[in-house]
């Protein structure tokens, strides 16, 4: 049986296109489960400009037919202002006619975020993620305690969701353990989705 796990980004620097890979790893090393990865596009400062149809780099930008028949969903981006960026509340916003479909009811649904500091509001970020989350009947998946990884990590990692501490010029690396818990993020939707689809619906 095939599962798939949609991961949606928005990214700055490339820090959280970095964790988008790390959680696809996880989401792909559950048996038959596949990663979707899709980025955002900024959204513009004037009503004028338009971004290119295919990014420059990156993962190919979102389309919100992707949301059609996934079995989870991944989403992420820098922290700004203790929230998600622009780019992914306009993309959340314009879920609504998914929302009165109930195409995302029952399944699983977790978030990642980056920040340049070190307390710059990641679990602020996190937590207000999961809001339209469960707006959308979603059910919230973080990282457990049952990871020693949570509590031996010097950065990025809490249990709301996968997040990294990318510094003030923003080139920190992902390090060991905040990849590690990507990976485990990734993995636990993926498992929990496989388990609900033979299961059935709710």
């Amino acid at each position: 049986m095939r599962i798939s796990i949609l991961i949606v980004y928005d990214t700055n620097g490339g820090n959280c296109h970095d964790m988008a890979k790390a959680i696809a790893s996880g989401v792909e090393s559950v048996s038959g489960a596949e990663s979707v990865v899709r980025r955002t596009p900024k959204v513009s400062l004037t009503t004028e400009a338009t971004d290119p149809a295919v990014p420059d780099s990156g993962a190919p930008y979102v389309d919100l037919n992707d949301l059609e028949g996934v079995d989870g969903l991944i989403l992420g981006g820098p922290t700004h202002f203790g929230n998600f960026s622009a780019s992914l509340k306009y993309f959340l916003d314009s879920t609504t006619a998914h929302w009165l479909s109930g195409t995302l009811v029952g399944k699983p649904a977790a978030v990642f975020t980056s920040t340049g500091s070190l307390h710059g509001g990641q679990e602020a970020t996190l937590l207000s993620a999961h809001v339209p989350m469960l707006h959308h009947g979603m059910l919230i998946v973080g990282l457990p305690y049952t990871s020693p990884d949570l509590m031996r990590t010097q950065h990025g990692g809490t249990p709301y969701g996968a997040s990294h501490h990318s510094g003030e010029s923003g080139n920190n690396p992902l390090d060991p353990i905040e990849s590690a818990l990507c990976q485990q993020l990734g993995s636990r939707v993926a498992t929990i989705a496989s388990r609900l689809k033979v299961s059935g619906p709710e």
